[in-house]
């Protein structure tokens, strides 16, 4: 009996030391993910506690999390085991943030001011879509491949939310998984960097900034980073160290659930490359963007204007929110919410290369821009757009462009068939979507 015991002392030191050195540096994260995650979907979305869980933060390690909301304070609080407990508080007209215990939640905060797009038929505004039918569209076909998309009887295989099809400036298609309508916000993570990009195009444009000199950042000027331009940066070619694995803990999730001023993090890092020579994927650059947008303006109340103002209500999207850190900077790199017809229109003013509805809001060239591979990216990437120039989905136009976010959002621009495809969900290819076969199959219901 003495040596049973012993035995299972032995065991429950072992688990408790495989626990401290594999689990317990994680619990910060995976109750910061968990807080923010419950504080936007609850209050940004109207979702309830129990679809959050069983949803968003259904993913491994995160649904240790026990959360609990307080709807008076408009706030979250979530732990692991009664470990590192984190707090995420919501603000009307701001969204979500994921808080710290300096942060001093009674201080007055601005708001950006919104305007409201004008009493037009969707995608041009938000009343009803007129009813158009094309006859080189094969319905029936159409209808197949956007329910094949989504699952059956509850099952977790594909997760998809929400599909919408544009198709010469009409809506052909449309379909929502239960619980989410044509009026759901969802979290469109990394498509959010494609938002950032638009708001230096406008810039850009107004001739108020120039992309290719070395970027306004005084910490540089010194040392090998003098010469990394904001062109190097939206190409995400700057050479400057980062890691993004969110399998683990790296410089992105420490970012995304730690820091106070997410910009600075990337900006921080040290130079490992020339720029131009080594693409590397990086959500710390796009935040870094963002500060650097914000230093181009006098007052945060102009620099969270500019966002709605020059890219976001310009086209009536009016349902998004972008969410800020800790210092009042956007997140540019993860934190964009909107519904499915909003991200819509989004593709619809790049697909008319930056024009919206006679207004050109982006210059052409800036869309051209957008849609060229970077140098060292193998055809795969541009100015914070994913491309299919290389072939990525080989039933599928190479001149498509895409934006692209975690757990496979996807908003699809295809300009040699004038169309327009929205995916939200919950899984990505490498999880078992199948977004070749999924984009084939809109395509193939639209005879030429």
């Amino acid at each position: 009996m003495k040596k049973i015991l012993k035995l299972l002392v032995l065991v429950l030191v072992i688990a408790f030391l495989y626990f401290g050195f594999t689990t317990y540096p994680k619990l910060d994260l995976i109750s910061g993910f968990s807080a923010k995650s419950v504080a936007s979907g609850h209050f940004l979305d109207h979702r309830p506690l129990d679809l959050i869980q069983k949803t968003d933060n259904d993913i491994k390690m995160i649904d240790l999390a026990s959360n609990s909301i307080d709807e008076a304070g408009k706030f979250v609080t979530s732990n692991v085991y009664g470990l590192k407990e984190r707090k995420a508080i919501y603000r009307e007209g701001l969204g979500a943030t994921l808080i710290n215990d300096d942060f001093d939640v009674s201080k007055p905060y601005l708001l950006p001011k919104r305007a409201k797009s004008k009493a037009l038929p969707f995608p041009y505004g938000n009343m009803d879509p007129v009813d158009t039918l094309f006859s080189n569209v094969d319905y029936s076909k159409l209808k197949k491949a956007v329910d094949g998309s989504f699952d059956k009887n509850a099952g977790k295989t594909k997760r998809t939310r929400a599909v919408v099809v544009l198709y010469k400036n009409k809506l052909i298609a449309e379909k929502y998984d239960t619980g989410f309508t044509k009026d759901s916000k969802i979290l469109g993570w990394s498509m959010t960097k494609s938002i950032t990009s638009s708001a230096f195009g406008v810039l850009a444009k107004q001739g108020k900034i120039d992309i290719y000199k070395p970027a306004p950042i005084a910490e540089w000027k010194n040392d090998d980073r003098k010469n990394i331009t904001i062109n190097d940066l939206l190409h995400m070619n700057s050479g400057l160290e980062w890691e993004e694995n969110y399998s683990t803990i790296c410089d992105a999730t420490k970012m995304l659930f730690q820091a106070e001023d997410m910009g600075k993090v990337q900006m921080d890092k040290p130079a490992q490359f020339k720029p131009n020579t080594h693409w590397n994927y990086s959500s710390g650059t796009t935040n870094l963007l963002s500060r650097i947008l914000k230093n181009q303006f006098k007052t945060q109340q102009e620099y969270l204007d500019f966002w709605y103002s020059a890219v976001i209500d310009k086209i009536g999207m009016n349902s998004m929110i972008v969410e800020q850190d800790m210092s009042g900077t956007f997140v540019g790199s993860s934190y964009a919410w909107a519904t499915a017809r909003d991200w819509s229109k989004f593709g619809l003013l790049y697909l008319h290369k930056g024009n919206w509805n006679g207004e050109q809001i982006l210059d052409e060239s800036w869309v051209k821009y957008t849609a060229t591979p970077t140098n060292t990216s193998d055809g795969k990437y541009g100015a914070q757009f994913w491309l299919n120039a290389g072939g990525k989905f080989p039933d599928v136009p190479r001149d498509m462009f895409y934006c692209s976010g975690y757990q496979g959002q996807m908003v699809a621009i295809i300009p040699s068939l004038d169309m327009v495809i929205v995916r939200m969900g919950l899984k990505e290819e490498d999880q078992g979507f199948d977004f070749n076969g999924f984009l084939k199959g809109i395509i193939s219901s639209v005879k030429k």
